[in-house]
């Protein structure tokens, strides 16, 4: 059963899909579970993949749009900050706290793709969440900052600067795209992930009127000041378990996220998998939801 839902963040109204398990009985406690969407995503995609498959295994699971995004409220739309994202977990917990069905104890996150970086950074000082999960985890500050020197790097905040201050003053807002937006941008050149980032929110696979491969230029300097593992090593305590595919160029990020934890952890393999398989091909995805729903059943 798939319920549209509303949820207060600060001032903010949030737009989320709550899905409940089949024979669902509002008498009853259920573990709760916040799915944390990908950059550029919305609760329709992905998200909602994975909490529909959780709750088919008895979880009750929030997918939610982030703020400024999606059907979430925000100005200026389009925004992607971090510490937003961060707080719309936050949120997205207080609401699973005020259902009387959800045990206030047995609350879970799982974030895909710059998701599972948020729910990995939320994590740690959020501490209603009793155990953390991820999907083809990003760390996006980590992936904005690039391999490039850091001279690269303050150039381009040197013109995220100068955007500022002439949107201040009265240009209109400029956007990045998270992906290529037509197939004659893609070539022999066009890394994979980008590939598949086009194949899924670009083509009729996934593309959704609430996901339009934009976002605001001006996101760059709030995405490059944002670090999903500075706190991990310190105060993640809770169980973590990481799935990622082994074809995926975006590995890095979870096997650093399960080198830096302390706590109880698990780096899960899907074998043959790239980055946005384990979205919605349910080959790997069926994989996933068995170890989450083992993952979540145990810790929560």
């Amino acid at each position: 059963m798939k319920k549209s839902v509303t949820f207060k963040n600060g001032h903010l109204k949030m737009a989320g899909n709550l899905y409940l398990p089949e024979g669902f009985d509002e008498s009853k406690k259920y573990s709760g579970i916040v799915v944390v969407h990908p950059g550029g995503g919305v609760k329709e995609q992905t998200a909602g993949v994975y909490a529909q498959k959780l709750s088919d295994n008895g979880f009750a699971a929030l997918a939610f749009d982030a703020s400024h995004q999606g059907e979430s409220e925000g100005e200026p739309r389009l925004l992607e900050d971090p510490d937003a994202r961060v707080e719309d977990v936050r949120c997205a917990v207080d609401y699973l706290t005020t259902l009387p069905y959800i045990d206030q104890e047995k609350i879970g996150a799982l974030g895909i793709c710059a998701g599972g970086g948020y729910a990995a950074a939320a994590a740690p000082t959020e501490r209603r969440i009793k155990a953390v999960a991820t999907v083809s985890a990003v760390d996006i500050g980590a992936m904005f900052r690039g391999e490039g020197s850091i001279e690269t790097q303050l150039q381009t905040l040197e013109a995220v600067a100068k955007q500022r201050t002439a949107e201040a003053n009265g240009t209109e807002a400029n956007f990045l795209t998270y992906a290529p937006d037509t197939l004659e941008e893609i070539d022999e050149n066009t890394p994979v992930l980008m590939r598949e980032a086009f194949d899924y929110y670009r083509t009729p696979r996934a593309q959704h009127p609430n996901s339009p491969n934009r976002f605001l230029f001006t996101s760059v300097d709030k995405l490059m000041a944002f670090s999903a593992s500075s706190q991990i090593s310190t105060y993640l305590t809770q169980p973590m378990l990481l799935i990622v595919g082994t074809e995926a160029d975006t590995r890095g990020y979870s096997e650093q996220f399960n080198e830096l934890s302390n706590g109880p952890k698990e780096l899960f393999w899907v074998e043959g998998a790239t980055h946005i398989a384990m979205y919605d091909i349910l080959e790997y995805v069926d994989q996933a939801v068995t170890k989450l729903t083992e993952f979540f059943g145990k810790n929560l």
